[in-house]
């Protein structure tokens, strides 16, 4: 096998490598999973379908929801549930269904949410024909940026979140960079490397307040029977198991 690359090109912008760099380190080798939406084997499984022994109750305790058939529940009144494992920087793949049976309009039908180190939301709701305010739809940043495109498939149906995560960065109580956000819905773009504003929340603005590098995934119990299955992150710079 001949030399791998050139060793006469300029160097790249910031880089210690040239060009095309035979010296450069290769990318490790990552075996995917066999299906699209299935764990890579790298990654950390948060919920496999069989029980929430990786998932603690907000309000402190043992989660309180249902698992069943290879998936989770909200059981209402119980809370929103959160990993025992926190992330920064990570790429999450979970995939929802809301309920089947069409109660209620606008944010009264099938919402639950995503947040993300726990204090910012992905919305999840029953978008499909449903109108509501457009930040507060299916996939929005909630209170922030409504999504691209409303990519919902209908009530009953399994639906997939993808999102890569850049967690904010603080120096003692300043903000040195915000959060972004790429997230991909049913394999539809939504929102492409947007920035936050801080966390997220209802009918208000909230600015960024300082906290640890990692935090929980949670999700919300807001009294609709939403369900949620294969769950997994990968880590983009390491993870604390909590």
């Amino acid at each position: 096998m001949g030399k791998l690359g050139y060793d006469d090109t300029p160097l790249i912008r910031d880089s210690t490598y040239c060009v095309h760099d035979p010296k450069r380190p290769a990318p490790r080798v990552v075996v995917p999973a066999d299906a699209v939406g299935q764990a890579p084997a790298d990654a950390v499984v948060l919920f496999d379908g069989s029980d929430l022994s990786g998932w603690s109750s907000v309000s402190g305790g043992d989660a309180g929801w249902k698992v069943e058939d290879g998936y989770m529940e909200v059981v209402p009144g119980t809370g929103d549930i959160q990993t025992n494992a926190h992330f920064g920087d990570v790429q999450y793949h979970l995939e929802f269904a809301c309920p089947a049976e069409v109660k209620g309009e606008s944010q009264g039908r099938g919402n639950s949410g995503v947040f993300l180190m726990g204090r910012y939301e992905i919305q999840v709701l029953d978008g499909y024909e449903n109108p509501t305010y457009a930040d507060g739809i299916t996939a929005s940043v909630y209170g922030e940026y409504p999504p691209l495109v409303n990519a919902c498939r209908a009530p009953g149906q399994w639906q997939t979140y993808d999102i890569l995560w850049t967690a904010p960065r603080f120096n003692g109580v300043d903000l040195v960079s915000p959060a972004y956000a790429t997230v991909i819905h049913n394999g539809v773009v939504v929102h492409n490397h947007v920035e936050l504003h801080g966390p997220t929340g209802h009918r208000d603005v909230y600015p960024y307040v300082a906290h640890a590098p990692q935090g929980p995934l949670r999700l919300q119990d807001h009294g609709d029977l939403v369900r949620f299955r294969t769950i997994w992150a990968r880590p983009i710079g390491g993870y604390d198991e909590g």
